[in-house]
């Protein structure tokens, strides 16, 4: 199974943050990685909830 190539750069900073600075910046883009991931995923399922003036 090929990487795309996105996953692959997405793969070599998390390792590269790492290993420069612990921790603490991956956690950092773990956890703003996730909170976009909410607000994109409240935003599409609310969409579908919007009234049409139709």
């Amino acid at each position: 199974m090929e990487q795309h190539p996105s996953v692959a750069w997405l793969t070599e900073a998390a390792t590269s943050a790492v290993q420069q600075h612990g921790a603490g910046n991956l956690l950092r883009v773990v956890l703003i990685v996730m909170v976009l991931g909410c607000v994109l995923t409240a935003w599409f399922l609310l969409r579908g909830y919007k009234q049409k003036d139709d």
